[in-house]
């Protein structure tokens, strides 16, 4: 059997610096911190002068956002960790209030992986990135940031509905920005690994299921021989997701918006590495009435034919509502109600390893 080119990690941990839910209240797994606890507990927070008790101070608390960006830190035991930085939300004003609430220490990001060109992912690069610049002028020996992008960037993406582009997603940063911000651009159409070989990041994701049909109504806008017109897009096939192998567990994925189906997801990861899925995490792309005949087939995968079953299950971004409900009747508390500010931390047990084998799809 061929090594695989994703390495295993000891210690694992992500953090959830923007997505459209805050949740501070329902009960979380282990391993699982609220941002709130964060705040009261290691976030130095102000103390009330009569009462002596800490303030929520919610003016310098996480705010939800139509997108997606996640921290993953990764290290392998008696070598250094490493940060990247999975997506970067909708805007500059979420992902710099969101650093900021969770303390991050940017310049110890390494890379950034941009998921697929959609603004709701893309648009907080160029803010993060001035951030970050800020951050490692006060450390002499932090490096450049690389940003590991699909190379096939879009003029302009929109939405066709009833006959009409109904709208236009704002632009995505183009190499230029990207270069002139301190950013170091790497562009990978084929899958590779990254972060000392602890992160992978996929290629062309295979649209294999009969009912995971892309993005209804997805456009994009061509110039061609002199031509200019909206075209049909719907697969959105410059779409990737990250996998990390935690020790003893199994792969954690990152799915930021399953354009390609996260069924196809999971097959091609499977496929991949033969490791059981220990989590998957991000948008489930099964928002919306048009959407609402694939979160049955897709929850059957997950809870039925797919064994093991993950451990854990996070429909964040672009899941909806419909679609956490059937999760949560089906998978339990193996559906986990994660949103912006949450964290996870995990560690691998290598003891455990000869416990592991290849998953099924039944």
């Amino acid at each position: 059997m061929a090594e695989s080119p994703l390495r295993s990690v000891d210690e694992f941990a992500v953090t959830f610096l923007v997505d459209n839910c805050i949740e501070w209240m329902m009960k979380l797994p282990p391993g699982f911190s609220h941002e709130v606890k964060l705040h009261l507990t290691e976030h130095n927070p102000p103390v009330d002068d009569v009462t002596g008790a800490p303030f929520l101070d919610l003016e310098n608390y996480c705010c939800g956002a139509h997108g997606f960006s996640a921290l993953i830190e990764t290290q392998v035991e008696g070598e250094a960790p490493h940060c990247t930085l999975f997506d970067t939300g909708p805007d500059s004003r979420a992902i710099a209030r969101n650093v900021a609430a969770m303390h991050v220490n940017t310049h110890k990001i390494e890379r950034i992986i941009l998921s697929h060109w959609h603004s709701d992912h893309s648009g907080g690069m160029l803010a993060f990135l001035r951030i970050r610049t800020q951050s490692a002028s006060q450390d002499a020996s932090c490096s450049p940031c690389v940003v590991d992008l699909h190379p096939d960037r879009p003029i302009a993406r929109g939405i066709f509905s009833q006959g009409n582009v109904i709208g236009r997603l704002p632009n995505d940063p183009t190499f230029d920005e990207i270069r002139e911000l301190g950013g170091v651009l790497e562009t990978h159409a084929e899958g590779h690994a990254v972060a000392d070989g602890t992160v992978w990041v996929s290629g062309e994701i295979p649209r294999v299921t009969e009912f995971e049909g892309g993005l209804p109504g997805g456009v994009r806008w061509l110039e061609k021989d002199g031509k200019t017109e909206w075209i049909a897009e719907e697969h959105i096939m410059d779409e990737r997701y990250a996998a990390i192998d935690v020790a003893g567990k199994g792969l954690v994925i990152f799915s930021a918006c399953s354009h390609a189906g996260i069924v196809n997801v999971v097959k091609d990861a499977v496929a991949k590495f033969s490791r059981p899925i220990y989590m998957i995490i991000g948008g489930l792309h099964l928002a919306g009435t048009d959407l609402v005949p694939r979160i049955k087939p897709t929850v059957d995968f997950l809870a039925n034919r797919l064994r093991p079953t993950p451990t854990y299950v996070l429909p964040m971004h672009c899941s909806g509502f419909a679609a956490k409900v059937a999760l949560e009747h089906a998978l339990g508390e193996g559906c986990v109600p994660a949103g912006v500010g949450h964290k996870f931390e995990v560690t691998g047990d290598r003891e455990a390893e000869k416990f592991i084998f290849p998953p099924s799809i039944q």
